[in-house]
């Protein structure tokens, strides 16, 4: 019988199961999830039948499960064409790559703090070089911009996928990129909890928003900032950066305006580890002195 069904181009959810590479836990998760149901339910005994022709679905599940790749992302990476299913993995495979490398620097910081840990009640941490806060005057923008929850151990992933996404819609649409973009934290992103971060591009051209992707205005303000190296913006050790610049504040009495943002360059992601890329802004009253 077990022939015949596949002659016919019909599988028992066993014998999809083993020639995919699926359990049968997993086939009733995609079932239940829409990811992956059966071509039919069997009269009578209920039973899951599958069709051959869903085997190369099954098997790239089987294979992006094995990436450690969510669920809602292989729905999207298999939800269109093979074109734009390969452009969505290159996007998540890319935040992949950014989230493990914060990661190793993350390691490093660490191995650093304790192996020098006479340093440890120091105001800037070692290996922490000084840094001078300084104000400028920042000009109305117009930005692409995609508005996301997230802790700090997909942070990562999030700017990189959502910068990686604004960038190829404003490309779509003909604009003019008119600088490296920033991220706007709404609340305090933390390994236990969850906050709203903004991802912005700016632009000029004509740009209609888009599926997650907002258009709108970044108004002029003042700004107070320090900048930092790529290797110094991984956290935690981008938090003695956010530190030196809240100090600064404090003791300037100046009031803030908005929420902070971490602005990278349009050079990030091209330069080495100890380049000064990034810029820990504050917008703030008054004039830049």
């Amino acid at each position: 019988m077990a022939e015949a069904r596949e002659i016919e181009g019909e599988l028992t959810i066993g014998e999809f199961g083993r020639r995919s590479g699926l359990s049968h836990k997993a086939l009733r998760l995609y079932d239940v999830s829409g990811l992956l149901a059966p071509s039919r339910i069997a009269p009578g005994t209920g039973a899951r039948l599958y069709s051959t022709s869903q085997l190369e679905r099954a098997r790239r599940i089987s294979v992006m499960r094995q990436l450690d790749m969510p669920l809602a992302t292989i729905t999207e990476v298999l939800s269109g064409s093979d074109e734009d299913g390969l452009i969505r993995l290159d996007r998540w495979w890319a935040a992949e790559q950014a989230t493990n490398q914060a990661r190793h620097a993350t390691l490093e910081y660490l191995r650093d703090r304790m192996l020098r840990s006479s340093d440890a009640g120091s105001s800037t941490g070692p290996g922490w070089p000084a840094r001078d806060v300084l104000t400028r005057s920042v000009p109305a923008a117009k930005v692409a911009a995609i508005r996301a929850d997230t802790d700090q151990q997909s942070l990562i992933g999030v700017i990189v996928s959502s910068t990686l996404e604004i960038r190829a819609h404003l490309a779509q649409a003909g604009a003019e990129l008119t600088g490296g973009s920033w991220v706007i934290y709404h609340g305090p992103v933390t390994p236990e909890s969850e906050a709203t971060v903004e991802v912005c591009v700016p632009f000029t051209g004509a740009v209609e928003p888009g599926g997650p992707i907002a258009i709108r205005v970044e108004p002029a303000r003042t700004e107070a900032y320090c900048t930092i190296s790529k290797d110094e913006c991984a956290y935690p050790r981008i938090m003695l950066a956010y530190d030196l610049l809240d100090n600064w504040i404090r003791r300037s009495g100046r009031p803030t305006t908005g929420a902070v943002r971490e602005i990278y360059h349009h050079d990030f992601q091209y330069v080495d580890g100890p380049a000064l890329v990034v810029d820990i802004a504050q917008p703030i009253e008054g004039t830049a002195r």
